[in-house]
C-alpha cells in the first residue's frame, strides 16, 4: 500500500504569499478557517510507513518536515532521518531550493531527469550536498525504478524550462524532453500520479492517467489570464507552463472522459480563488469532482 502525505499544496510563494495583499491572502493571514495557509508544493510517499521518499524539495521543506511526525528523526541515534530519497519533477526554484535544508551529512538518493540535474550541476551552491552522502541519479523517462518498495515511473509532460533559465524574456516555448515531468507512484495497490506542472493535455497523457486511483494535478491558476487581470504578473498561466483549471483547453475540460478515482489540485497559486473553501470557484470545482489539496492531507492507495 502506498501512503502519501501532502507536505505543501501551494505554488511558488505559498499562501499567503509574503508580499500579497490579495483577498485570499488577507483571509489566510487573518486565520480564516476557510482559507488555510499552504506551503509550497511537495509530497512524501512510503511503502512501509518507515522509509519516506520526498517528491520535490520546496523552500519550505524544513518547516514541512517539522510539521510531519512521520518524517521526524527516531530516538535510536543522535542524527538520523526516515527520508531515504528525493525525486524531482523539475528544476524550478520552488522544487529544488529545499535541497539545501538537507545538507547536514544525511545519506539519501537524489533522482531527477537530466535537464534538472544539469540545473543543479550548473549552480555551485548545490555542492553543499556532499556527494559522499547524497548520490545523484539520472532518471530515464519511461524506465520504472524502485525506492524502498515505492515503484516510480517518470514521464515527460509539456512544460517550460525554469523561469530563471529563460533568456531575454523571450518565450522559450513548450518543451517535452524532461524539463517538466510527471510521476507514477505505487506500492502494490492503486497508482498515484503526481503532476504539479503541465502546460497542456496530450493524447498520450490522457491515456496514461486513465484508470488511475488518484491524480494530483497542476492547479496553479483558475483562469489563464488571472495574474494579468489581478495585476499580479505579466504572463498567462500557459506562458508560465501551467494549464488553467477552467476555460477552453483547461483542466476541467481536458479531464472529461478520463476515469480517475480521485482528482486533486496541487501547486495552487495564491491568486487562485479556489484556495478559499467558501468561494463559488471552489464550489464549481467540487461539482466537477475535484478536490483542492491542503498541507497535511494524507492518502492510502
Amino acid at each position: 500500500m502506498l501512503r502519501a502525505i501532502v507536505l505543501g499544496a501551494g505554488a511558488g510563494g505559498g499562501f499567503p504569499q509574503w508580499n500579497s495583499a490579495g483577498h485570499g491572502c488577507m483571509r489566510a493571514r487573518a486565520g480564516d478557517r476557510a482559507a488555510p495557509a499552504r506551503s509550497q508544493a511537495g509530497l512524501a510517499v512510503s511503502a512501509d510507513g518507515q522509509r519516506w521518499v520526498l517528491v520535490n524539495a520546496s523552500p519550505d521543506l524544513r518547516a514541512q518536515i517539522a510539521a510531519t511526525p512521520a518524517l521526524h528523526p527516531r530516538p535510536a541515534s543522535l542524527r538520523n532521518s526516515p527520508i531515504v530519497a528525493v525525486v524531482l519533477t523539475g528544476g524550478e526554484v520552488d522544487a529544488v531550493m529545499g535541497l539545501l535544508h538537507l545538507r547536514e551529512r544525511h545519506a539519501f538518493a537524489l533522482h531527477a531527469a537530466p535537464p534538472t540535474l544539469a540545473v543543479l550541476d550548473a549552480n555551485p551552491i548545490f555542492g553543499a550536498l556532499d556527494p559522499a552522502f547524497v548520490t545523484r541519479h539520472a532518471m530515464r523517462l519511461e524506465a520504472p525504478f524502485e525506492v524502498c518498495g515505492v515503484a516510480v515511473t517518470a514521464y515527460a509532460v509539456p512544460g517550460k524550462v525554469p523561469l530563471f533559465a529563460e533568456r531575454g524574456g523571450d518565450d522559450p516555448g513548450v518543451a517535452e524532453a524532461g524539463e517538466a515531468i510527471g510521476l507514477a507512484l505505487s506500492a502494490g495497490g492503486g497508482t498515484l500520479h503526481y503532476v504539479p506542472g503541465c502546460a497542456r493535455m496530450t493524447d498520450a497523457l490522457r491515456a496514461r492517467l486513465h484508470g488511475a486511483a488518484c491524480v494530483m494535478f497542476d492547479g496553479t491558476l483558475f483562469d489563464d489570464d488571472e495574474m494579468i487581470r489581478l495585476g499580479a504578473g505579466p504572463k498567462t498561466g500557459r506562458r508560465m507552463g501551467h494549464m488553467p483549471m477552467t476555460g477552453p483547453g483547461g483542466t476541467l475540460e481536458a479531464f472529461g472522459g478520463i476515469a480517475v478515482g480521485r482528482r486533486i489540485f496541487v501547486h495552487v497559486n495564491n491568486t487562485n480563488p479556489a484556495l478559499v473553501a467558501d468561494s463559488p470557484e471552489r464550489a464549481r470545482l467540487a461539482a466537477a469532482g475535484w478536490e483542492v489539496a491542503e498541507d497535511g492531507m494524507e492518502l492510502a492507495l
